[in-house]
Formats: structure tokens, C-alpha cells, sequence
């Protein structure tokens, strides 16, 4: 059994953002904001458009706002690793930065990065977990 270092969030938080942020980042320009029709006619290709008032951005910013620092710290830390192909000797130095930077806007700067879900997913793998085995035991 593989020993993972201590983390102040759970994995199962993790995999909920990265199903949450992969959501997110599918979302394409909004290409028509007076769009009247019916989404049922339209094949609801609408709720793949990133509107102003988009749920899952909202969700996912106010679930990552309510986390606690040393949660959200583990969060930028893990998407830092995942994001910069490292290795988990590279945890320590990474986590020590992250903490150091941690400030009240981690929910935006990670909902600015590209890819997040990815690297969040990459980042839980290098620590020994896996994100696909814990994404599906969500509800």
C-alpha cells in the first residue's frame, strides 16, 4: 500500500473540483447573448456557453471560497504540481510555496488557470492517488 503525504483535503474534494473545473473549462465563448429559442430544439448546445450567470462557475468559486486556508493551500500546491511536471520529491518545497503566496483570492486565480481540472487530476496522481478511482465514488 503506497504511503501519500498528509493532505488537509480530502481527495474526494479534489475530484469534485476537477469534475467541477473540467465543467467549467468546457464552456465556449457566448457566441448569441439574446438567444430566444427553445434549448430542447436547440440540442441544449446553450449550456455549453460561458454566460455571465453560469452556475458552475458560481458553484465551484463559492465551494473553493469555503474550503479552509490550509485546504486551499493544498489546492495550489496540488495544482502546481500537476501543472509543472514534478515529482513527488518536489511536494515539500511546492506546498512551502504555496503556502507562502496563500492569500483571500485563491478561488479566482485557480478559476483563471487553463486546464485546471487537469492538473489538479496530474497533481493527485503524483502524490500516489487516483483521481478517475475517487471521481468515481462521487455521487
Amino acid at each position: 500500500m503506497a504511503v501519500h503525504p498528509a493532505l488537509t483535503i480530502s481527495p474526494e474534494k479534489v475530484s469534485y473540483i476537477i469534475l467541477m473545473a473540467r465543467e467549467f473549462d468546457a464552456k465556449d465563448a457566448l457566441t448569441d447573448p439574446d438567444e430566444g429559442s427553445n434549448a430542447a430544439d436547440d440540442m441544449m448546445v446553450a449550456v455549453l456557453e460561458d454566460n455571465p450567470d453560469d452556475a458552475t462557475e458560481e458553484e465551484l468559486e463559492s465551494f473553493i471560497d469555503d474550503l479552509s486556508d490550509d485546504e486551499q493551500v493544498d489546492l495550489v500546491a496540488l495544482a502546481w504540481l500537476g501543472r509543472d511536471n514534478t515529482t513527488l520529491e518536489d511536494w515539500p518545497g511546492i506546498h512551502a510555496e504555496a503556502r507562502r503566496a496563500h492569500n483571500k483570492r485563491t478561488a479566482a486565480y485557480l478559476l483563471g488557470m487553463p486546464l485546471l481540472g487537469d492538473y489538479l487530476a496530474d497533481g493527485l496522481a503524483t502524490l500516489g492517488y487516483s483521481p478517475e478511482r475517487l471521481e468515481s465514488d462521487l455521487p
